[in-house]
């Protein structure tokens, strides 16, 4: 025992004496590990602002020669639909994908009569029931196409940001159905011809919920998560084909999805954001962290930017603010359990 009560005698005996070039080796290491750091972050900064507002993506044209097809999971509604529209206006035959056959008709109706020489096929089928027959028809479907395009749009949130003790068993079923196994079953019908054409574009929509955790949204937060880290290893394998793997990260876009009806710097319409999806491809946007990401739309980059390499994703601080902004108000709370029974988020189209 005297040896270890006699160490903080010794130690105050002891005298570190540096020399003055040790000081300046020193000192040379920190100004060098500042700068480093400094001029990373500028770097990085300046490659976000040069993918969002400079810089162009690669052509939609690249993926597929004239007469080649695109597939679209929920085709019908919001982003779906506008996804076919303007993979329609580039010359690509379209592939809808999506729950109610009179919405897909009159998109139908609509490309053929905007773009005469676009051909349009269609299937309706509920992804929420998971169907083998389902996906055999869409196999059957496209299996004697050039498919170029695969967007995986299909996807479902929460009715109300709810506490995730009190979501409903169906609705968290439906969203991880929708959301995960329905986008990787119908990827898997799909990749095997693109391999073998050694080219090809499979986009995923992500969100901001997948991003960083959201609280009152637990179970769609996870299921886009799933989603950022499968993508992301889908793009790795599928890179020596040829093949464009992009996981597109949004915030908030006008949409039944979201119930936002009114569109602000923030918060662009299905049109606008589409745009910059398709005219940034293989751009990281504003997630220069994210591998086989990209978050396109240039307000949205900004804030994965912000989010990712300033403050954290994954910082308690962060995830609480963000739980908060979907804290329902005091009369919300009040009628909860009653307007989750009249108040069902919509089908996925």
């Amino acid at each position: 025992m005297e040896f270890f009560t006699d160490i903080p005698s010794c130690l105050s005996k002891l005298e570190f004496n540096f020399t003055p070039g040790w000081q300046t080796v020193g000192a040379s290491v920190l100004l060098a590990a500042g700068s480093w750091f400094i001029l990373s972050r500028v770097w990085t900064f300046t490659r976000v602002l040069l993918s969002l507002f400079i810089l162009p993506g690669k052509s939609l044209r690249s993926f597929g020669p004239k007469g080649s097809w695109a597939v679209i999971t929920g085709a019908s509604d919001g982003l779906g639909k506008e996804f076919a529209l303007q993979i329609a206006r580039a010359g690509y035959n379209v592939v809808l994908v999506s729950r109610t056959a009179s919405k897909l008709t009159a998109l139908t109706d609509e490309i053929t009569s905007q773009y005469p020489s676009v051909q349009t096929r269609m299937l309706a089928m509920d992804y929420a029931r998971n169907e083998d027959h389902d996906f055999e028809k869409l196999k059957a479907l496209v299996d004697e196409l050039d498919v170029a395009i695969l967007v995986n749009n299909v996807g479902k949130s929460h009715s109300i940001p709810t506490p995730f003790a009190q979501t409903p068993a169906d609705e968290m079923a439906d969203i991880i159905t929708i959301n995960c196994m329905g986008t990787l079953r119908t990827t898997q019908i799909i990749v095997p011809g693109m391999i073998q054409r050694k080219r090809g574009l499979i986009l995923t929509m992500g969100s901001f919920g997948g991003l960083t955790p959201t609280p009152l949204l637990a179970t769609y937060s996870g299921s886009k998560a799933f989603l950022q880290q499968w993508s992301s290893s889908l793009g790795s394998e599928l890179q020596r084909y040829g093949i464009t793997v992009e996981l597109v990260q949004a915030y908030l876009i006008t949409s039944a999805m979201s119930k936002v009806r009114k569109t602000s710097a923030l918060i662009p319409n299905p049109r606008s954001f589409v745009q910059a999806t398709l005219s940034k491809i293989g751009s990281n946007g504003g997630s220069p962290t994210y591998a086989y990401s990209s978050s396109p739309y240039w307000s949205h980059g900004l804030m994965a930017y912000f989010i990712t390499c300033v403050v954290g994703p994954m910082s308690q601080f962060f995830i609480g603010q963000n739980g908060s902004m979907h804290e329902p108000s005091g009369s919300v709370r009040c009628v909860r359990p009653s307007a989750r029974t009249q108040r069902r988020a919509p089908k996925p189209d």
